[in-house]
Formats: C-alpha cells, sequence, structure tokens
C-alpha cells in the first residue's frame, strides 16, 4: 500500500521545518505531520457532519502529550499510561486555540475538533511552534471553513548569568498578530515593542509556506455556515432592545434584556422554534450596540473615560492563622489570594513530557459559579483556571526570591470571589500582597491590568479601553493583559475576536497599560508599602546548613536511621531536606527544634582534630574504658589508661554513666573512632 507522501520544506531561523500530507489518519478532514529538528507532532483537524444546537462555535482544540516521544516511562507505580493532561499540555491546547479561533467563521455550527500528537521531542526544539503550524497547514489543506493560514514564532533572551530577560510566542495571519505570549524580568515597553516587530517579521513567510501547500493539495472549502434570511426575526428583536439597550447596559440589566427578548421570540407563533437563531442576533445586536456607542458616541456603557480604571480597594491580613493573605478589588472584580510557605520537601514534582524536575513556586485560581452568580456543583479546574493561574504565577516569577535567598517552597491560590472583568490580573495584585504580608521578600509591587479594543470594519477606527468589563470583554475585540512592576512588564497576554493587531495598536495598548500599572500599585503600596521583614509566626522557620557532600550518608544514617532519629527527637516536629550538593534545610515552627537540630547535624559531620577540647555524657561503661557521647550520633572513647595518672581499677572509680566529662582529643582516625583522655587536661 503507498501512502502517497507529499513533503513540503521551509526554513524558520535558518532551520529546516517540514510538513508532509499522506494517507496517514486518512479519516479525517485532513491531516499533517509536522517536523521540526527531530521534533514531530500530528496534527488532524475533523468537523462534524451536522449542526449542532446553541448559539457558539463549537471547537475543541487537545494536546496530547505521550511520554514515548521523550524516551519517558512515566507515571505511579500501578498505572503506566498517560492521564489527564499536564498543565502544560492544557496551556499548549490553549495556545492554538487562541490562535486559530479568531479566524473561524462563528456563525459555524458543525462540532469541529483539532488534535495535536506528540510524536517525537527532541528537548531542542519546542513542539507548540510545530504544532501550531501543523494545525493550521491541516486546516488550510482541509474542505473546513476557516480564514487562516497562521504561523508562530519564539525567541527567548537570558542574561550573561543565564538569568531569563524575556520569553515570547507571538502568533498571527500574514499582517497582523492574533495571540501573544510574553514573560518578562522589567521590561521596558519600547522592548516589548521590539519583540512584537522581532517575531511579526517572522510569520509572513510561514504564511507563504502554507499558501502554496494549499495551492498544491488544498480540497475545496465546504459552505455549511448558515444563511442569515431571519429579517423577521431581526426585525422584532430589535424592536425589543432598541428603546431599553442603552439604560439596560448602564444599569447591568444585559441579561435581563435577553431573557425579555427570548420571551417576545417564544411568544410569537412563527418565531417559537427558533430559540437559537434568536440567541445569536441578540449578540450580534448587542456587539454592535457596544461598537457603536463606543467608536460613534465615544461613550462606555458604565460612562467612565477610555482610560479610566474602576474602583480599587486592597487589603492584607486579613487572617491569623493563614501566613499571608491580599484581597484586591477593582469594580465588580474581587480576589482573594492567600499565601503558605513550606519545606523543600513541599515542592511539586513535575513529570510531563518535556519536564522532569520541582516546582517550588505555584499560583493556584479558583472560579467558583458563585463569582458570577450562578449555582451548581463546583468542579475541578478547567482550562480557563489552569490559564489564568498560569498568567498570574508569570507575572509574579520575576519578582520571587531565589532560593538560597528565601528557601521556602510557596504557594499561591487565588479564590475569585465576584467576576467582572479580568479575575486574572486581579489574581496578580492580590497573589503580590499575600506575598508580601507573608513575608517573602518580593522586590517590587506587581499589578496587572485588562486592556481593550474596539474596531471598526475598516480597521482604520478604533479605541483602546483601560479596565475592560463584562460586556467590553465579551463583546469587544481584544483581551489584552499587561503586568508589571512600576519599573517594568513582567507577563503580557493577548487573545482577539478580530484577525489581529498592528504594532501601533500593541505599543498604544501598552503604553496605556503602564498608566494603570501604576495607579494601581499605588493603591496597593497603601495596603502594605513593602514585603513584611518576618514570616508568620505561624509559618515554619528554616535553617540552612552546608555539609560536605561526601558526609550525606553520616546525616542520613543506614535506611535512614540517622536522620530519622533526629526528627523522632523533635516529636516529628520538624522536616530535613539534604540535597546532593550538602546543602541541609531543616525547617519546623518551633524554632527551638530547629536549632537543636542543626546542632546534631553539624555535630555528625563535624572532623574532630587531635588537641581538641570536647564536652560530653558518658553513655556507656566497659570494662577497658568509657564511651562519651560526642552528639550528632557520634562517640569517643576514653581509654581506662587514659582516666587518670597512675594505675585505674575500676573505671566507676573516675567516672559513672551519666557524667558530663570535659576531654581531650588523642586521637581520631580516618575511619571516624576518636580517642579522648582526661588526665591530659592536667
Amino acid at each position: 500500500m503507498e501512502l502517497n507522501r507529499k513533503i513540503f520544506k521551509t526554513e524558520l531561523d535558518g532551520e529546516e521545518i517540514s510538513i508532509e500530507v499522506s494517507e496517514l489518519a486518512g479519516q479525517t478532514n485532513a491531516s499533517v505531520i509536522g517536523k521540526h529538528g527531530n521534533t514531530v507532532v500530528l496534527a488532524t483537524v475533523v468537523m462534524g457532519s451536522e449542526d449542532r444546537p446553541g448559539d457558539f462555535f463549537p471547537l475543541t482544540v487537545d494536546y496530547e502529550e505521550r511520554f514515548y516521544a521523550a524516551g519517558k516511562i512515566i507515571g505511579s507505580r500501578f498505572v503506566r499510561r498517560e492521564g489527564r493532561p499536564s498543565d502544560e499540555a492544557t496551556l499548549s491546547a490553549r495556545l492554538i486555540d487562541r490562535a486559530i479561533r479568531p479566524l473561524f467563521d462563528h456563525r459555524l455550527r458543525r462540532e469541529t475538533h483539532v488534535v495535536v500528537t506528540v510524536l517525537s521531542y527532541d528537548e531542542l526544539h519546542d513542539p507548540d511552534i510545530i504544532g501550531l503550524l501543523s494545525v493550521s497547514a491541516a486546516l488550510h489543506i482541509s474542505d473546513i471553513p476557516w480564514n487562516g493560514p497562521v504561523a508562530g514564532a519564539k525567541s527567548i533572551k537570558k542574561d550573561e548569568d543565564g538569568g531569563l530577560i524575556s520569553k515570547a510566542f507571538f502568533a498571527g495571519p500574514e499582517k497582523c498578530v492574533n495571540m501573544i505570549e510574553l514573560e518578562g524580568d522589567e521590561l521596558s515597553e519600547s522592548d516589548a515593542a521590539s519583540i512584537f516587530r522581532e517575531l511579526f517579521a517572522k510569520i509572513p513567510a510561514l504564511v507563504s509556506f502554507q499558501n502554496e501547500i494549499r495551492k498544491s493539495i488544498g480540497k475545496q472549502k465546504v459552505n455549511v455556515i448558515p444563511e442569515d434570511n431571519e429579517d423577521i426575526l431581526r426585525t422584532k428583536i430589535k424592536k425589543i432592545i432598541d428603546p431599553e439597550i442603552l439604560k439596560a447596559f448602564q444599569e447591568k440589566r444585559g441579561e435581563e434584556l435577553k431573557k425579555k427578548v427570548m420571551e417576545g421570540v417564544v411568544a410569537d407563533e412563527n418565531l417559537k422554534n427558533k430559540a437559537d437563531k434568536a440567541l445569536a442576533i441578540f449578540e450580534e445586536e448587542v456587539d454592535a450596540f457596544i461598537h457603536r456607542e463606543i467608536l460613534e458616541f465615544g461613550r462606555r456603557v458604565d460612562g467612565r473615560k477610555f482610560n479610566e480604571i474602576r474602583p480599587l480597594h486592597s487589603e492584607v491580613g486579613l487572617f491569623s492563622i493563614t501566613h499571608g493573605s491580599g484581597l484586591f478589588i477593582r469594580g465588580g472584580t474581587q480576589v482573594l489570594a492567600i499565601t503558605t510557605l513550606g519545606p523543600s520537601s513541599a515542592e511539586q514534582m513535575v513529570e510531563t513530557m518535556e519536564t522532569t524536575g520541582k516546582k517550588r513556586f505555584m499560583l493556584h485560581y479558583n472560579f467558583p459559579g458563585f463569582a458570577v452568580g450562578e449555582s451548581g456543583r463546583s468542579r475541578g479546574p478547567g482550562r480557563r483556571e489552569i490559564g489564568h493561574g498560569a498568567l498570574a504565577a508569570k507575572a509574579l516569577t520575576a519578582m520571587i526570591p531565589k532560593k538560597e535567598d528565601f528557601p521556602y517552597t510557596i504557594r499561591v491560590v487565588a479564590e475569585t470571589l465576584s467576576s467582572n472583568g479580568s479575575s486574572s490580573m486581579a489574581s496578580t495584585c492580590a497573589a503580590c500582597l499575600s506575598l508580601m504580608d507573608a513575608g517573602v521578600p518580593i522586590r517590587k509591587h506587581v499589578a496587572g491590568i485588562a486592556i481593550g479594543l474596539i474596531l471598526d470594519e475598516s480597521g482604520t477606527n478604533y479605541k483602546i479601553l483601560t479596565d475592560i468589563q463584562g460586556p467590553e470583554d465579551h463583546y469587544g475585540d481584544m483581551d489584552f493583559k499587561v503586568a508589571g512592576t512600576e519599573d517594568g512588564i513582567t507577563a503580557i497576554q493577548m487573545d482577539v475576536k478580530i484577525k489581529g493587531i498592528t504594532e501601533p495598536i500593541f505599543t498604544e495598548a501598552i503604553k496605556q497599560a503602564k498608566d494603570a500599572r501604576l495607579e494601581i500599585i499605588g493603591v496597593m503600596k497603601k495596603a502594605l508599602p513593602a514585603a513584611r521583614k518576618n514570616v508568620s509566626p505561624y509559618a515554619p522557620k528554616i535553617v540552612k546548613l552546608m555539609i560536605p557532600a561526601d558526609k550525606i550518608g553520616a546525616v542520613i544514617g543506614p535506611g535512614g536511621k540517622n536522620i530519622n532519629g533526629i526528627i523522632a527527637a523533635s516529636m516529628n516536629k520538624i522536616s530535613i531536606d539534604i540535597e546532593e550538593d550538602g546543602t541541609v534545610y531543616v525547617s519546623g515552627v518551633d524554632m527551638e527544634l530547629v536549632e537543636r537540630a542543626c546542632k546534631t547535624i553539624t555535630a555528625s559531620v563535624k572532623e574532630y582534630k587531635v588537641g581538641e577540647i570536647i564536652n560530653g555524657r558518658v553513655i556507656k561503661i566497659l570494662d577497658f574504658g568509657a564511651i562519651v557521647d560526642l552528639g550528632g550520633g557520634r562517640d569517643g572513647m576514653i581509654h581506662v589508661s587514659e582516666l587518670k595518672e597512675g594505675f585505674v581499677k575500676k573505671v566507676e572509680d573516675v567516672v559513672n554513666l551519666g557524667d558530663e566529662v570535659v576531654a581531650k582529643i588523642v586521637k581520631a582516625d580516618p575511619d571516624g573512632r576518636i580517642g579522648l583522655s582526661l588526665k591530659n587536661l592536667i
């Protein structure tokens, strides 16, 4: 059987990229195998055969990590297959979704499923880059209606010491950018604009490459977009909403107006079976209203100026038992963040296709239904929660102290109590306050803001909006989140509903975001000017020791006997973590117990020298001498001949069990045996 392989090649950053189309996965609408270096992905796209009910476009993007791709067998002892997607895989799926979604006609009601399966990973070439390109190529050559192609480019910049300066991924069609992920260490606005230009310049060639593939093997696109022939229905809806829409959104009664429209449609005998279409038309009319109000009349639905932030409020230290807490409110968005500090043993072990290691700083974001007034059972974190938490963590990472300066594992949980616009950026602010309240030496305050865009159909008339709320987020054209300190940007994330944005819009948006960020930081500083000097009394205290790496075994002991004994002596109220280089972290809430354990560890690796004076307690009497406890599981022996000058008939004539003695070391063998003398002290 012939697979009829057709291979197309191009270059990115001087390296070959290939797209292969064949009979593999032949029951899809299209499939391609993309290769960048030795990283290989399979991208498949499938569209359902019938329209689904509802008022939204049913697109799903899945990113499937395969451990075999990196030559790994991981999992639990009893389960050695892939389970639910890792957070990293979920973020990769979101990245691809955000780049391709704006280019679909959202009137499409056919279920569309995109799957990226990583077949090989060489640890050098990011699967996200070739994954997005392969998905775009598959959609472009398929019969699925789509207005692509798109492509993405990535850059990583580090300083001389290997520290991160910036990491960015930009994607979009030929003439604009529609998706941004950026992490930086206080980048200036001009630096961010430079990255925009650098990565945007790489996109057109990859788009042209895909156009050439489509010319060669592309299928005819099917016409499955529902026709808009609902003039009677649209007229009825407009008659209901036009007199009320401005007041309804000014008074935050948009849902009430939607309900009134649906009741009016259902009550009409000729229209009652068109509920889905009525919802879609209502959304279109509200979208047009929001655009018209801003572009033609220069007014936001809540009356704010285009660069105006809603009322702000910050608090810290809300609870006495938790290690740190911060509350941040911006308009109708409220986030409570709680920080917990733990020892090194609390670090999260991360095992994915791309990564094996430990995570010391964790930020988990929760979004319960009550935050938007909805009832229903709470479920685990979904893609949105994972994405928002990752963004807030990215915004703060540059300010998190290094382990050698602050040897704690740090976990922040951001609880969204109410949401009306950018709870992820509110989480960044609340988390920063919470960390500072916990005594984490954050160098500077970090704040975030969401910037919106209203653009006309020509693409020339637009308004940029600071601090977008519900309607502006839902019906606007851009969600542009920027976080950073007073001195620079630490994170940017952008999604759009249009084809994309150009550099002038990007530059204006980050400038407007800076002004807002400075205003928010001013409010945060009033709640807490700087990180607290000490951690909470309820947080563990950590002492760092350094021991010779070849002495680690002596501290641990056979089968962990020594280290477990030290912990047991503290009534299991301390934790001891030893790293391969000999770094030891001793932690516990009771500082006295921590210090006692530190002394024991130090004693266990101490190198004794002849002539040194020691203090110890007699723990055993033998016929020929006495054993003295030196601490740390070490002991020395006073031979009967070293007890005093002259003949000693019986050891107990000089020392007894339990006596505290001062002795001089007279022998220190390489094998650890210590000889002591009392008589040589005289």
